[in-house]
């Protein structure tokens, strides 16, 4: 089903993961010559509407542009089998954020490549997308990455005193609960619910020290073959990915040197910006002007 928003056509889309589950997301064309692809990968717990604008003004400048959600949330989520337009619960849902990122943002990556296999292919991460975006096999097809607030999420590199709130709720409010009703609900924080296997995985990684880098996950081996151009956005009034945050996740691809930029809300007129901020369409004539433009190696 489309639907026109000026010169930008807008397509609901359906493609398999990996492993044949079938994920929802937005396709986003210009009415005129496609130049480059671009995918959006989001963060925890955010459901793709959030990058509805950033992703229009992309294909307003001549991009193909998808977004989409991950099994377990926005419109990836199995719907109930009674009730009117009513999610299913996701008590027994299995699904980590290893798995988002192998079966669900890799299967993204080569459905882009495959669709527009002329085009050059860029990656927008948020958070954990810029995570993501060195855990899968086949990053190497991406010629350019932009991060937008993508850290090593550890509690430890958080600001004081917000770092101690996210340490005591994740294991003491968090877990705990996540446990009691099988998986993360919303209403406790979190944003959209969890999977539970997801919480508890992000739950593991931001106690640890080097946040997923502990993870002894094999995938980890995937960072490495990333040898594209890479720019990570952080934001000076970002509590949870802080510039060491942000660094310490760019020192993993360690097969090129990351660009990390390090934005003050005042040098784009902005009071405020913080972890979710860059995607309010106020910033359309800054900060996604200048992605836009690195993205599109102009």
């Amino acid at each position: 089903m489309g639907a026109a928003l000026d010169d930008v056509f807008i397509d609901e889309i359906s493609f398999p993961a990996a492993d044949g589950y079938a994920l929802t997301g937005t396709l986003f064309l210009p009415r005129g010559a496609k130049r480059h692809a671009v995918l959006i990968n989001s963060a925890t717990a955010v459901p793709r509407k959030i990058y509805r604008g950033f992703a229009s003004y992309l294909a307003h400048r001549g991009c193909a542009v998808l977004t989409y959600d991950y099994r377990g949330i926005g419109d990836s989520r199995l719907p109930a089998m009674v009730g009117y337009n009513q999610p299913k619960s996701l008590v027994g849902f299995k699904a980590s954020m290893s798995d988002w990122a192998a079966l669900d943002v890799t299967a993204a990556v080569s459905w882009m490549r495959e669709r527009y296999h002329a085009l050059p292919l860029a990656y927008i991460g948020h958070s954990f997308g810029g995570q993501a975006l060195g855990l899968i096999a086949n990053n190497s097809e991406i010629s350019r990455a932009a991060l937008v607030a993508s850290q090593a999420a550890t509690w430890r590199l958080m600001t004081s005193p917000e770092k101690y709130r996210v340490y005591a709720f994740m294991n003491f409010v968090g877990v705990p609960l996540v446990h009691a009703l099988g998986y993360a609900p919303g209403w406790a924080g979190v944003g959209e619910d969890l999977p539970k296997g997801v919480f508890l995985q992000w739950s593991e990684w931001v106690s640890s020290p080097r946040y997923l880098f502990d993870s002894k996950l094999p995938a980890l081996e995937n960072f490495a073959r990333f040898k594209g151009e890479l720019r990570s956005l952080c934001f000076s009034d970002d509590p949870w990915a802080t510039r060491p945050a942000v660094e310490l996740l760019a020192s993993g691809f360690t097969a090129i040197k990351p660009e990390v930029l390090m934005v003050k809300p005042s040098e784009v007129g902005a009071k405020k910006i913080g972890h979710f901020g860059f995607f309010r369409p106020e910033h359309r004539d800054t900060l996604w002007r200048g992605v836009a433009e690195w993205v599109q190696g102009e």
